[in-house]
């Protein structure tokens, strides 16, 4: 492995892709993401100043397909071994991993620092607890969550849907995980790089129509 840049030559190449402006906003921004597969890297990439990363589970073989682990973490917490994988990514990268089943009665500490929320889970009750539990108990906090993601339909169908001025959400919306028609990388990946897209927009200011 070779020498790491130095977090001047980071910051300056951060600053020439983005600008100096904008990359002054992603730098100033804490991301928490709830349920952890392909969405933390798109995030570490564009140079976001902290993510918080939140899930119980420990890597599994079946999510080597399509999320971003290696073979070698199998069975470890997934919160752990993607802050190891996204230093890699981002050295100069704040994470805070908590390997934590997020419920109604903790979620308001865990997301106390972050303006964005990303919603990653699994389970659509638990989807659905994070949503309502963000609305009711932190408002101004903005939520991007995922719906509609499995198979090999078109990838056209992904898109983000603006609910309300503090809720999007990605995905086709209908299309459910199951034996013979599960989770694809390459859509997991469209639909994880909608969430992200949107969260740097949100970042930034840029509202959608």
């Amino acid at each position: 492995m070779g020498p790491l840049p130095t977090p001047a030559a980071w910051q300056a190449a951060l600053e020439a892709r983005h600008g100096q402006a904008l990359q002054a906003k992603f730098s100033a921004a804490t991301v928490a993401i709830c349920g952890l597969g392909g969405l933390g890297s798109h995030l570490a990439r564009a140079g976001v100043g902290k993510l918080i990363l939140l899930d119980f589970d420990r890597v599994d073989l079946t999510n080597l397909h399509r999320q971003q682990y290696k073979a070698s973490q199998i069975g470890q917490p997934k919160a752990l071994a993607l802050a190891d994988n996204l230093r890699e990514a981002n050295p100069y990268l704040a994470l805070e991993p908590h390997v934590v089943r997020v419920t109604e009665d903790n979620l308001a500490p865990l997301l106390a620092e972050a303006t964005l929320v990303c919603e990653a889970f699994d389970q659509a009750e638990a989807k659905a607890m994070l949503v309502n539990a963000v609305w009711e108990s932190a408002p101004e906090k903005r939520i991007i969550a995922s719906s509609g993601m499995a198979g090999f339909e078109s990838g056209n169908t992904v898109i983000t849907r603006k609910i309300s001025s503090h809720f999007y959400l990605c995905g086709d919306g209908v299309s459910e995980g199951h034996r013979g028609n599960g989770l694809t990388a390459a859509r997991v990946a469209i639909c994880a790089g909608q969430q992200a897209l949107m969260a740097a927009r949100l970042i930034l200011g840029r509202e959608e129509p």
